[in-house]
């Protein structure tokens, strides 16, 4: 049902046929024998059942469900690690809370714990080294933007809430390679490298890199920066804005905008060593 899903259902069975085909030890006994069939057996893998009822909840908003086609939270949150009764903890949701419309529900359901937090250094709002997972989506140009300091503190603050083995999973709108994050924050954008560098310095592994939210035709070049995109639509400039251009958009302009879809995005899985 899911690519995803299917991909690994594949593979299982691709290494059960495997398994099959192993000629039996010779002299193997009777229960030699039946313990090498029971090892031949792949596994069996099943859709998470609870998530796909949170996704598919109707108390979700009808204008989240209609970004499901480019965030992918399926995929995305299985790529991420998301399991049955893990502790999570999102980093500043918005006044949307796109992924805790998914995560809260999934969390009570599965007998696990959410936290929304939108002030790490004042208090995470679990123990220390008891979150299973911190979800931080669309953060990095915030907080690169606004005081570049905080980013090393609130990596750390992350390190610390995280249990051994934890996993801090990040969406980020995707700048070119090579470019200054300086430069490309105010536009709502940073590169994978930046974001990697960051979390390796805090003393977190990459795990895992996934293009589930890629958008090659985001050039990453728009009049009102990634806000030109859907959902935001920016369509002319914003007060203060310097890096807004001084012109409202044409009706072409909007169209071929709103034709590109969302963000190209990175989607990255950290994990805390031990």
């Amino acid at each position: 049902m899911r690519r995803l899903i299917l991909s690994l259902a594949a593979l299982a069975l691709m290494a059960g046929s495997a398994a099959a085909q192993t000629p039996p030890t010779p002299g193997e006994t009777a229960g030699q024998r039946a313990a090498r069939r029971e090892a031949m057996q792949p596994p069996v893998l099943q859709e998470d059942e609870q998530l796909q009822a949170a996704i598919g909840s109707g108390t979700r908003p009808a204008a989240d469900v209609a970004r499901d086609a480019f965030r992918h939270p399926y995929e995305t949150l299985t790529f991420w690690g998301l399991t049955p009764g893990m502790n999570i903890v999102e980093i500043e949701p918005g006044r949307g809370g796109w992924w805790s419309a998914i995560l809260q529900p999934y969390a009570v359901a599965t007998g696990g714990t959410y936290m929304a937090v939108n002030r790490p250094l004042e208090s995470m709002g679990v123990a220390d080294g008891t979150a299973d997972l911190i979800v931080v989506a669309r953060a990095f140009h915030n907080w690169q933007r606004s005081n570049p300091s905080r980013t090393g503190p609130y990596l750390a603050a992350f390190f610390k809430a995280l249990k051994p083995g934890g996993i801090l999973a990040v969406e980020q709108h995707r700048a070119n390679e090579g470019l200054n994050a300086a430069v490309t924050a105010p536009t709502g954008y940073v590169s994978e490298s930046y974001v990697i560098q960051a979390a390796q310095s805090a003393g977190f592994v990459l795990e895992g890199r996934s293009e589930l939210n890629a958008n090659p035709g985001d050039d990453h070049d728009h009049p009102y920066g990634v806000w030109s995109l859907p959902p935001s639509r920016v369509s002319a400039p914003r007060q203060g804005v310097a890096t807004d251009r001084a012109t409202p958009l044409t009706e072409a302009e909007r169209a071929a905008l709103d034709a590109i879809g969302e963000s190209d995005r990175m989607t990255l899985r950290f994990r805390k060593p031990g």
